[in-house]
């Protein structure tokens, strides 16, 4: 029987280094596109490891605040991870769809520009990729922005961290 190499436990500071950071978000003002709303946050969710975005608790105070309005849809920043995303109907009654248009908005709060003119495949693109365009995951470039904004570095994207495998 041969020996191993023997790897560190991962220190508390190792687990806060690699934790996402929690954006919270208050859809409650979202009416109709509540569900689009949180199926964005999701998206985003299963694209980056550096940020989560979550509902926010009964009376806890939100980084996002979601709203309907007859308006295009649009987000406001007031710094990375915080602002408002308006759910605009203009776009939804042109035929754009809502789980795109909320991963976008988010996009932007999450710190991502507008791209466009840009292909479908880029969720930055926006409307520009026309209204047959029903894709709300980010591309590759997007998720690797949205990693950097938030900081985390990936140093250990395969391979062993502490005595955890990481693929």
């Amino acid at each position: 029987m041969t020996a191993g190499q023997a790897h560190a436990a991962p220190t508390d500071a190792d687990a806060s280094a690699l934790a996402a950071r929690v954006v919270t978000y208050d859809a409650s003002a979202s009416a109709e596109f509540r569900a689009a709303v949180d199926r964005g946050a999701a998206v985003w969710n299963e694209s980056v490891d550096s940020v989560e975005l979550r509902p926010a608790a009964a009376g806890q105070r939100a980084n996002i605040r979601i709203l309907a309005d007859n308006g295009w849809p649009r987000a406001v920043t007031t710094s990375l991870g915080n602002g408002t995303v308006y759910m605009g109907r203009q776009a939804v009654d042109q035929g754009y769809d809502t789980v795109r248009i909320s991963a976008h908005e988010l996009g932007h709060i999450l710190g991502l520009p507008d791209r466009k003119p840009g292909p479908c495949t880029s969720l930055m693109s926006g409307s520009s990729a026309g209204v047959s365009c029903t894709n709300p995951y980010p591309d590759a470039a997007e998720r690797a922005e949205v990693e950097d904004n938030f900081g985390l570095a990936l140093a250990h994207p395969a391979g062993v961290v502490g005595d955890v495998v990481v693929d």
